[in-house]
């Protein structure tokens, strides 16, 4: 028996990035909202822009905020702020409007319809509820800058899924 090894063994996806306008009013949703945490903080002055690296709260293995660590950990959320885009009137797109592209993150909840009612008391938008729809077993909130957040509950996809297989 061989041991092939594909090049391409070592790679990971590490993080998602999304724009943003008003980087208080973002980090202040992820962190409160959906229980994320700062990690680490980039800021570029030459270029004007500043990276803002966050991962939940709930992993284990918390990233250090080293920038090896913080390139090499799974799972995190990194929001880039462009200096000045907060004084301009354009919106970011979602990417769920024409032209379509990047459509949503996901977030996973032990108790979906709890954290529901707690995005409802919190004053969450939320772009689809839970029980609403084909799919009511999941929830879509949206940031402050509009991107969709899907929220679904682990042990309820089997379910979900059953219904769509052919």
């Amino acid at each position: 028996m061989t041991n092939d090894i594909s090049p391409t063994s070592g790679y990971k996806l590490t993080h998602t990035m999304l724009r943003i306008k008003d980087p208080q009013r973002a980090l202040e949703f992820y962190e409160q909202v959906l229980g994320f945490r700062l990690i680490t903080r980039l800021d570029f002055d030459d270029a004007r822009f500043s990276l803002y690296f966050l991962q939940p709260r709930g992993h284990a293995d918390c990233a250090d905020g080293s920038l090896e660590e913080t390139f090499s950990r799974m799972g995190l959320l990194e929001l880039t702020h462009n200096w000045g885009s907060e004084n301009d009137d354009s919106t970011m797109h979602s990417g769920n409007s024409d032209p379509k592209g990047f459509g949503h993150i996901c977030v996973a909840v032990p108790d979906i319809a709890a954290a529901c009612a707690r995005f409802d008391a919190m004053g969450v938008t939320f772009q689809k509820r839970l029980g609403e729809g084909g799919m009511k077993e999941i929830a879509f909130i949206r940031d402050p800058d509009g991107y969709w957040i899907e929220i679904v509950q682990p042990d309820l996809m089997e379910g979900l899924l059953a219904q769509y297989r052919v």
